[in-house]
C-alpha cells in the first residue's frame, strides 16, 4: 500500500523496545502489529463518566509492559512492502497489566448514576418530574426537539433505567422518575378492554398545544399502521422493573392483562410461538391489510419477552407461571432458531409454518449481530432457572462462533448488520450498510461472554467479555455531554451523523445502556469477582403476596448467591431467607425502605 489511513489497534502488549520506541502489540485474532511511540502520543488511563481526565503521557515507557492490554490509535505509513503504525493517542485500562478498570465493584453503578443524572435533566431539567414534558427526540447534549410524539416504548425505557439506578443506588430521585413514568403510561398510553379483560398500549402520543391525540398503531416505518408484538412487550418493560422495586400490584395486574392479550390474539395455537403483528381493527394476525408482516414471527415476538419484562416479572414474584411462560419461549428458540446448515447466524424471520422469511423488508437474509448474542446471554440466564443441555450448549455454541464472524477482532467491538451467507469465493460474512458498532450491539456481547464465563468459568469467554467491556467503555461513554453514544465508527471515534447523534430517539432511550450497567454489576460483582453487592426496594409490605420480597438481582445459578444482611429504614432486620433470597416484610404502615446486602458463595 503507497497510502496512509488512521485506524486503531486493540490488544496485548507482547514486547516493548525502548530503544526503538516501539511496543509489539497482539490483537484478538493473533496478528503481532508493530506499534511506534516515537511521535510522542497522548496516553490516558481509561476513565468512567463523571471522572475527569487522567494523563498517562509521561509514563508510556513505564507501562508499556508484557501483559497489559490497550488500544492505540494512530496512523499507518508504508514502509517498503509493508506498513508501519504511528500511534497517536493510547488508552490504557488500568494502572498495571492485568486491571482493567471495569471491574472495579462500583464502576457500573457509578455509570449508571451519570446515565440517569443525564437523562433526568434532559428531560425534566432541575424541577419537578411532569412526564407532560417528556420528549422521545433528545439531541447529543439532552437539549429536546420540536418534536413532540411521547412514545410509550421510550418512556418505558426511561423508567427502566431510573428504576435499575434505584435498585443499584437507593436514591430517591430516581424511583420518583420511575413511579411518575409508570403512573404516566397507566393514565395516558394504556388501554382496558375490559370485554376482552386485556390491556393494550398505544404507540403514543402526538401532541400539538393542548391537544393531545393517542396514536393506536405504530408510525413506525416497518410496523406502520400495525400492532407490534415488540410495542406491546417494551411497553411493560420499565413498569415491571418498577413493579420489583415498590410491589404495586396496579402494575402486576397490567401486566397480566397484556400476557392476556398475547395469548389471545398474538399466540399460535397450531404452529407454536408469537405472532410479530395484528391488524388494529379485528385484532387478526392473517389479516391482509398487515401486508408483508402477515402471519409472520421474528425474534422480537419470540425472544424479547424474557429480557424486556418476563425474567424481572419472575425474580419479582417466583410465580411458576412465569417460570413456564419463560420456559416455552427458549424452548421455541432452541427448537426453530439456529439454522446451522444455511448459516452461522440464527435465523430471525418466519412464516407462519416456521419457514424462513428470507425476502422481509431491510432484513432479507441478513443477521444482526446482535440478536445472537442476546440468545446466548438470555439462555445462560434460563439455564440457572430449569437447566436443560440444549441451553447451555446452544449459548456456548454462538459464545464460541460468534467472534470471529461478528466481532473487530484488530480494533475491538462488535459489528452491527450482516449478510447470513457468504458470496462465492469470500471467507467473511460482508456488512449490509457499513462497519459501524451501536452501544446496544456491544451490550449484548458484555452481557453473553460475562454470565457466560461466571457461569461456566471457560477463560475464553472472559477474554471476550474484557474485550467487549474494553471497547465499550473506551469509545461510547460521552465525557464532554453525557451518557453514551448511539453509534461508534469501526475506529470507534464517535459517529454523529442523523439520528444516530441523539441521545434520545426511537431507537435510543435509556434502556440498554442502563441494563448493561445493572447487569454488568451483577454478574462481576457477584459471579465472577465475588464481591458483594447492595440493592435497594421501597415496597409498601402488602404489595408483595405474603408480604414476601424478591432480591435475586438476576436468575444465577442456583446457590451461587445469598443474602448477607438486610436493613430496613436503617436499622438492622433479621426476618429473611438468606438462601431463598427472600425478606418477610414487617407489618407496617406505608411503605419501607429495603437495602439488601447479596453475597457471593463461591
Amino acid at each position: 500500500m503507497n497510502f496512509t489511513f488512521s485506524d486503531t489497534i486493540a490488544g496485548q502488549v507482547t514486547a516493548y523496545d525502548r530503544q526503538a520506541k516501539t511496543a509489539t502489540v497482539s490483537t484478538a485474532d493473533g496478528r503481532q502489529f508493530a506499534v511506534s511511540v516515537d511521535g510522542e502520543p497522548s496516553a490516558e488511563l481509561m476513565r468512567n463518566l463523571g471522572e475527569p481526565y487522567t494523563d498517562a503521557s509521561g509514563q508510556i515507557d513505564a507501562m508499556l509492559t508484557p501483559g497489559r492490554f490497550l488500544f492505540a490509535y494512530g496512523v499507518f505509513y508504508p514502509k517498503g512492502e509493508g506498513q508501519i503504525f504511528d500511534a497517536k493517542r493510547i488508552i490504557f485500562l488500568g494502572r498495571r497489566p492485568g486491571d482493567f478498570r471495569f471491574e472495579e465493584s462500583g464502576w457500573w453503578i457509578h455509570q449508571l448514576e451519570e446515565i440517569a443524572a443525564f437523562y433526568r435533566k434532559a428531560q425534566f431539567g432541575d424541577g419537578p418530574v411532569d412526564f407532560s414534558e417528556y420528549r422521545t427526540l433528545l439531541r447529543l447534549g439532552g437539549e429536546k426537539t420540536g418534536s413532540h410524539v411521547q412514545e410509550t416504548d421510550t418512556i418505558s425505557r426511561l423508567v427502566y433505567g431510573m428504576a435499575s439506578a434505584y435498585m443499584l443506588t437507593g436514591d430517591d430521585t430516581y424511583l420518583e422518575v420511575a413511579e411518575r413514568g409508570t403512573e404516566y403510561l397507566r393514565s395516558h398510553l394504556r388501554f382496558v378492554d375490559t370485554d376482552e379483560d386485556i390491556v393494550y398500549w398505544y404507540h403514543g402520543l402526538r401532541k400539538d398545544g393542548d391537544i393531545e391525540r393517542k396514536l393506536f398503531t405504530s408510525e413506525f416505518s416497518d410496523d406502520y399502521d400495525a400492532i407490534p408484538m415488540y410495542e406491546q412487550i417494551y411497553a411493560l418493560a420499565g413498569p415491571i422493573q418498577t413493579y420489583r422495586v415498590t410491589g404495586d400490584p396496579r402494575i402486576k395486574s397490567d401486566a397480566d392483562a397484556t400476557l392476556r392479550l398475547f395469548d389471545r390474539f398474538f399466540l399460535d395455537r397450531e404452529g407454536g410461538g408469537y405472532f410479530s403483528h395484528i391488524d388494529p381493527i379485528l385484532f387478526s394476525a392473517d389479516h391482509e391489510s398487515l401486508g408483508e408482516n402477515r402471519a409472520r414471527k421474528n425474534w422480537n415476538s419470540v425472544g424479547d419477552h424474557a429480557p424486556a419484562y418476563l425474567i424481572n416479572l419472575y425474580l419479582a414474584t417466583g410465580d411458576p407461571a412465569y417460570a413456564k411462560f419463560l420456559e416455552y419461549t427458549f424452548d421455541t428458540i432452541v427448537e426453530h432458531f439456529p439454522d446451522d446448515k444455511n448459516s452461522p447466524f440464527v435465523q430471525e424471520r418466519f412464516h407462519r409454518d416456521w419457514s424462513h422469511d428470507t425476502t422481509h423488508g431491510w432484513q432479507q437474509n441478513r443477521a444482526v449481530v446482535g440478536h445472537n448474542l442476546k440468545i446466548a446471554w438470555n439462555l445462560m440466564r434460563m439455564n440457572s432457572l430449569k437447566p436443560k443441555a440444549e441451553y447451555s450448549e446452544l449459548a456456548a455454541h454462538i459464545g464460541d462462533i460468534m467472534p470471529p464472524i461478528g466481532s473487530d477482532r484488530q480494533r475491538g467491538g462488535w459489528y452491527d448488520v450482516v449478510e447470513r451467507a457468504r458470496r462465492e469465493g469470500e471467507d467473511r460474512y460482508r456488512f449490509v450498510w457499513h462497519d459501524r458498532k451501536a452501544w446496544w450491539q456491544q451490550e449484548q456481547a458484555i452481557l453473553a461472554y460475562l454470565i457466560l464465563f461466571g457461569t461456566t468459568g471457560q477463560e475464553r469467554f472472559r477474554d471476550e467479555a474484557r474485550g467487549a467491556e474494553s471497547f465499550y467503555n473506551a469509545f461510547f461513554l460521552d465525557h464532554d455531554e453525557g451518557a453514551v453514544y448511539f453509534n461508534v465508527l469501526a475506529s470507534g471515534l464517535p459517529y454523529l451523523l442523523g439520528t444516530e447523534r441523539f441521545k434520545g430517539s426511537h431507537s435510543m432511550s435509556m434502556y440498554h445502556s442502563s441494563e448493561l450497567c445493572y447487569l454488568s454489576a451483577v454478574y462481576n460483582n457477584l459471579l465472577i469477582n465475588g464481591k458483594s453487592l447492595d440493592l435497594y426496594f421501597k415496597p409498601d409490605p402488602d404489595g408483595f403476596a405474603g408480604r414476601t420480597l424478591h432480591v435475586s438481582p438476576d436468575l444465577l445459578p442456583p446457590g451461587s448467591i445469598r443474602i448477607a444482611s438486610v436493613e430496613i429504614d436503617g436499622e438492622p432486620y433479621q426476618d429473611y431467607d438468606a438462601e431463598a433470597l427472600t425478606v418477610h416484610l414487617p407489618e407496617a404502615t406505608g411503605r419501607v425502605k429495603v437495602k439488601v446486602k447479596v453475597e457471593a458463595t463461591r
